[in-house]
């Protein structure tokens, strides 16, 4: 008599294994592990993969989890490329072709929220549902130190640490500031960005993540907004999940994108900043899994998005407070978004 219980897993199985594809020529790294209905997990600018290491084999024990590193980030190519959140939608359709899965629930954190949100516009036949986290693209507000990296001569000055003692001295000055912050919005995000940072002084990756960056954002903030087209979302599950203390991508965005969302859930990690997954792991992996829980997998219906396309945004289903539906409209008003 077998009395294994079903549910229990081994390490192994459980633990990510880093795996190569190659598409269109380039090498294409990404993390798996798991089995069951299908979790893409979309990092953020100059991040890669291991990002994920919080929550990936929890979410594993339920579901099949795929962890790319994006094209120009971490262990995957850095060729002189298209680096826009549409190639990079693109990007992740063609890798879900090669690994022969058909939908996805997409979870998407920061530039990965924009690059999850294209995803599901570009191909919503292929999405269950949609978890956006500290998500770019909702309106143009953005960490000043983006806004400065992405002008002529931000890639120049990252290069800088490639120099002699440079690197380590931002490290070293940085630990030291993170300590003297503490849990403000600066000083949770701040351990995260010298980890990211660290890995910029290779010459490819520095020039990949400047092309993304001048994708997305210049001097007045970022270049893109997704408000004009959230309406499309209507029959796909949104949860949006934020730290309130996000220095990066401010918390108001969080609610101008559930304001626009029809039907979407918000949750907001009180005492996180840009990385909810990284300061309360458990928290993150309960709430995933509550959502996915608690909602059924969309339906792709092309004579209904036929019709939400000839309707457009409706000014009655833009819900919220008086401010923050103002605050939509006026962002949608704007010239500052994407003509994708």
């Amino acid at each position: 008599m077998n009395d294994r219980k079903p549910n229990l897993r081994s390490v192994r199985e459980l633990t990510p294994a880093l795996e190569f594809c190659t598409i269109h020529g380039y090498r294409r790294a990404y993390r798996v592990a798991g089995s069951g209905p299908a979790l893409l997990l979309i990092h953020g600018i100059g991040d890669n993969s291991t990002t994920w290491s919080t929550v990936q084999s929890q979410l594993a024990q339920r579901f099949t989890v795929v962890a790319p590193d994006l094209l120009g980030h971490g262990q995957s190519d850095k060729p002189r490329a298209d680096y826009s959140v549409a190639a990079y939608a693109n990007g992740m359709r063609d890798l879900l072709g090669v690994l022969d899965i058909e939908k996805v629930t997409v979870v998407g954190h920061s530039l990965g929220g924009g690059v999850a949100m294209q995803f599901a516009y570009q191909f919503p036949q292929l999405v269950d549902r949609l978890i956006l986290i500290g998500a770019g693209g909702v309106t143009k507000d953005v960490n000043i130190a983006l806004r400065v990296a992405s002008l002529p001569m931000g890639g120049e000055a990252l290069s800088l640490l490639r120099l002699p003692l440079v690197l380590p001295s931002v490290q070293a000055i940085g630990a030291v500031a993170g300590k003297l912050l503490g849990t403000t919005a600066l000083g949770r995000d701040l351990p995260n960005a010298l980890r990211i940072l660290r890995d910029l002084p290779e010459p490819t990756a520095t020039s990949a993540f400047t092309r993304t960056l001048r994708a997305v954002v210049d001097w007045r903030g970022q270049v893109v907004t997704m408000l004009d087209r959230c309406y499309l979302t209507e029959s796909v599950p949104v949860q949006l999940i934020w730290g309130e203390r996000d220095a990066v991508i401010p918390v108001s965005h969080a609610r101008m994108a559930h304001a626009a969302m029809p039907g979407s859930q918000l949750e907001i990690f009180e005492r996180s900043g840009h990385f909810p997954f990284h300061d309360d792991p458990d928290r993150f992996v309960e709430v995933v899994q509550r959502f996915i829980d608690s909602t059924e997998p969309a339906e792709y219906d092309q004579t209904a998005l036929r019709q939400l396309l000839r309707t457009g945004v409706r000014e009655r289903a833009i819900s919220g407070t008086v401010d923050t539906k103002v605050a939509v409209l006026d962002a949608m008003g704007t010239d500052e978004r994407s003509a994708t």
